[in-house]
């Protein structure tokens, strides 16, 4: 179904899975938190079928890709120079880019700093012009009728204030129980949520993740989103890496508004653009807050989908999200 690769280039080690003819137009699937390649095992196939060289990459500090030690190592500039890496090393001159979660601001960075590098632009959940932009941009979207000022300062982005304050108490909930960590977090999206506060609202007035327990609640799988094999997976690779490596993608905000404010052409897009939004991604919520309209004004041939689904919308909703992206590609003539 796919390949496993590895590439030593600058001194690291860039994992990648692989799929689809050698010579077909590439396009490159790029995974967030807590994820891997693996993330992408739905769509690879898909896509390698329909002719596309296809990639997915494991980030730095996950799977089989070099763990960094420092914190700053994490910033949004090294993740873009990783992928850009990866293609030259592959000889590959432009791709199509999709991310999701903290993929996202990899691939929109990607597109905002070497537009002539990326053919097109997909995310799932995360709009441009939005995490990319530092965690006080972010915050000013936040929609305060939800998430009342005097309550949440930061709206349902209280958790990523936790990393930045008590960042080694954060990863050690984690490190804890890899299994339970991750059985907690990859649940499918629940419509009852809609219109009330996240759970991430609370981390910090409750002392951490988890209602400030020292390691995540022992849940029962969600079949909805990985299975028994797919959790084992995850497991392993988290605990053989840790949570540093993903955990420190979440303290570099100062850096990252930095490095978006030297975005060619004022950060316009003028390549073609999909956004998936998850209807029940209560986190990453663009339906009725302002989170996606920054991206509206800055892309010129912006398509919008929204997808039945929570914040795991590959995993958990992979048929849609393969239907949205070949339609999208389809009509940009990419597909036959």
């Amino acid at each position: 179904m796919f390949e496993r690769n590895s590439l030593d280039v600058y001194g690291q080690k860039i994992a990648y899975l692989s799929a689809g003819p050698s010579q077909g137009p590439a396009i490159v699937f790029v995974h967030g938190w807590p994820e891997l390649s693996y993330s992408w095992r739905h769509q690879l196939p898909v896509f390698a079928g329909l002719g596309f060289r296809v990639l997915a990459p494991d980030q730095r500090g996950y799977g089989n890709s070099t763990v960094f030690p420092n914190t700053e190592d994490y910033r949004l500039e090294c993740l873009v120079a990783d992928m850009i890496a990866l293609i030259d090393a592959l000889s590959i001159d432009q791709a199509i880019w999709v991310g999701h979660d903290w993929g996202s601001p990899v691939v929109w960075s990607i597109a905002s700093h070497h537009p002539d590098r990326c053919r097109a632009v997909a995310s799932l959940c995360v709009p441009y012009a939005h995490l990319e932009r530092g965690l006080d941009h972010v915050v000013s979207l936040v929609d305060r009728t939800v998430y009342p000022l005097n309550q949440y300062p930061a709206g349902q982005w209280e958790y990523q204030r936790y990393y930045e304050s008590d960042f080694e108490s954060a990863t050690a909930v984690f490190d804890a129980d890899p299994s339970a960590t991750i059985k907690a977090l990859f649940r499918k999206g629940d419509a009852t949520g809609a219109g009330l506060p996240a759970a991430t609202a609370e981390t910090r007035r409750q002392g951490g993740w988890f209602g400030g327990l020292a390691k995540a609640p022992d849940l029962p799988r969600d079949e909805d989103v990985i299975s028994a094999d797919d959790l084992s997976v995850y497991v392993e690779a988290l605990s053989r890496n840790g949570f540093f490596g993903p955990d420190a993608f979440y303290v570099n905000h100062e850096a990252n508004a930095a490095y978006a404010s030297l975005a060619v052409n004022a950060g316009a897009l003028s390549m073609p653009v999909l956004f998936m939004a998850a209807r029940y991604d209560y986190v990453c919520e663009t339906l009725t807050s302002a989170a996606a309209d920054p991206m509206r004004g800055l892309c010129s041939q912006l398509e919008e989908v929204v997808i039945d689904s929570g914040h795991w919308m590959a995993q958990e909703r992979p048929v849609e999200v393969n239907q949205a992206l070949v339609c999208w590609l389809a009509r940009l003539g990419w597909i036959k």
